[in-house]
């Protein structure tokens, strides 16, 4: 691998590790860059990055601990029904052909502008919301984000704050708090899955997980102390110009 695209793909992890951390959406930026600079296949890619996911997260997790957000249990939880459909998302990933993994994710990236458009509901502006509603359709609920998330992972946070903010009538940043520990709880299986396969590649997996980590502390940081409105902006121009590549625009 190239310096310059090894730098890059570091780069883009710290910025995808603040963008997972504070809102979503940042495996949008890595995967495209995984493929298009790192040379890997699209399942490798797929792979890869999630190595650099769980690092990111545990370490946001201790940062948001810290801050008095104890969130382990309750988000372990939630984790049971995704971890499940986690593993069933990873198998059928192994094998789905490359060209089509590609359309998927371009059009993923595309759908992805809704929630990033969208204006925050008034349960995601409000600090302190604590009781979780519809807590027996969540279970379900977090199946189908696991099974999605085994697969691509890309855009599975807006799922999640979907499911716990504007769903569960949580504040957003205790949501961001839940989602840390969900995604790591079913990104562990789903690694496991991908290495039985042989699809994770360790160099561009530690080079990234370096650059998410330093993302995920920072997102976590600035969470916790303002929230995440103003990465809406930055994330559109991202998906919108990674969207077209991928699927062939230009």
């Amino acid at each position: 691998m190239a310096v310059s695209s090894a730098l890059l793909i570091f780069l883009s992890g710290v910025a995808a590790g603040f963008l997972n951390v504070t809102a979503g959406g940042g495996s949008f930026i890595t995967l495209p860059l995984l493929i298009l600079l790192g040379g890997l296949p699209a399942a490798v890619a797929n792979g890869t990055n999630r190595i650099a996911i769980l690092s990111q997260n545990l370490i946001a997790i201790s940062r948001f601990r810290a801050s008095g957000y104890r969130d382990i249990r309750q988000g372990l939880g939630l984790a049971v029904s995704a971890v499940a459909g986690a593993v069933l998302g990873s198998i059928l990933a192994q094998d789905f052909p490359e060209r089509t993994f590609r359309l998927v994710l371009g059009g993923i990236m595309v759908l992805a502008l809704l929630p990033v458009l969208r204006k925050p509901s008034a349960a995601e502006r409000t600090e302190g919301v604590e009781e979780l509603r519809h807590p027996r359709l969540q279970i379900p609920i977090f199946f189908v984000i696991g099974a999605f998330g085994g697969f691509i992972q890309a855009g599975t946070g807006y799922l999640i704050i979907a499911a716990l903010s504007t769903l569960g009538g949580l504040s957003l940043v205790r949501t961001n708090s839940l989602k840390l520990v969900i995604i790591a709880a079913y990104i562990l299986p789903s690694i496991l899955v991908f290495l039985v396969n042989g699809n994770v590649r360790w160099l561009p997996a530690l080079i990234l997980t370096g650059g998410c980590s330093i993302g995920g502390w920072l997102g976590a940081a600035f969470a916790i102390r303002k929230g995440d409105r103003w990465i809406r902006f930055v994330l559109l121009g991202a998906v919108l110009g990674l969207a077209g590549k991928l699927l062939g625009l230009y």
